[in-house]
């Protein structure tokens, strides 16, 4: 399940709708301005309902963090996954720090901060219409059969969506 960003494929929507939050004078953070980058899962007919946050630094002019969050509820993820562990719940739903990513020293103070701008509903509202554009184009892209292009996965190997668990109990337990 690789994840793509968003301005990959709507590069002008990207453009006009990618947030970016600054901080001053916050004791936590040096001041910065960080941009969340979207990704999403372009894996056909999986229908995750996450997104992935690259938070990019401009200062540093690197990715400090990723953090992936899902909108839905607690039981859409146990059926979507199909197991009620409660921690993979919890990183399912988000917001999380990406345990399959490197972080920065910066990542757990920066996920404290973008808990308070998920609150926005009209923020989560454009992630969730920006989720449904990007998953209609990557099942445009499907007709029919699939062709692996990739390589197969191990079912010991890290899982591709950055969950940090092992393929096959994670998104190999679904096939």
């Amino acid at each position: 399940m690789p994840y793509e960003p968003f301005y990959e494929r709507f590069p002008e929507i990207a453009e006009k709708e990618t947030r970016t939050v600054m901080f001053m004078n916050d004791p936590e953070l040096s001041d910065d301005t960080y941009a969340l980058i979207e990704l999403y899962c372009n894996e056909p007919n999986c229908d995750c309902r996450r997104v992935f946050f690259n938070l990019f630094s401009e200062k540093r002019k690197e990715i400090v963090a990723v953090i992936a969050y899902g909108w839905e509820s607690r039981a859409f993820y146990r059926e979507w996954f199909g197991d009620d562990d409660e921690k993979i719940i919890d990183d399912l739903k988000g917001p999380a720090l990406n345990l399959g990513s490197p972080q920065s020293e910066l990542a757990p103070k920066l996920l404290e901060k973008i808990e308070l701008v998920l609150e926005d509903e009209a923020y989560v509202s454009r992630l969730k219409r920006h989720y449904r554009m990007f998953k209609e184009t990557v099942d445009e892209d499907e007709p029919g059969t699939q062709v692996r292009q990739e390589r197969k996965i191990g079912r010991n190997e890290p899982c591709p969506c950055g969950s940090g668990r092992k393929y096959k109990h994670c998104c190999g337990k679904r096939r």
